[in-house]
């Protein structure tokens, strides 16, 4: 028989190695609202993004952090807009 993980009191009681199997991953149980407050992502969306290390002047990257989620997004929509701008075939 298996021993409720909370007593009549509500407290829960210690673990042990056989209570492991009832958990899930917390990406299968969790809201989707509370993934995104955590950071969890999901899958990327196509075009996949490279993870690349820039050293940025700390005005621009103060700018674009100020201006909140999303600022990664904005500098690379600011870099696109000056390829479009500069580049020549």
């Amino acid at each position: 028989m298996k021993k409720p993980l909370i007593d009549a009191n509500g407290e829960v009681r210690e673990l042990e190695a056989e209570d492991l199997h009832m958990f899930k991953p917390a990406h299968e149980v969790l809201p989707q609202s509370l993934k995104k407050s955590l950071g969890v992502r999901g899958k990327q969306k196509s075009p996949v993004k490279k993870q690349i290390s820039i050293r940025l002047s700390e005005d621009v990257l103060t700018a674009f952090k100020e201006t909140g989620p999303g600022w990664q997004t904005r500098i690379d929509n600011a870099l696109k807009d000056w390829l479009a701008e500069h580049h020549t075939s």
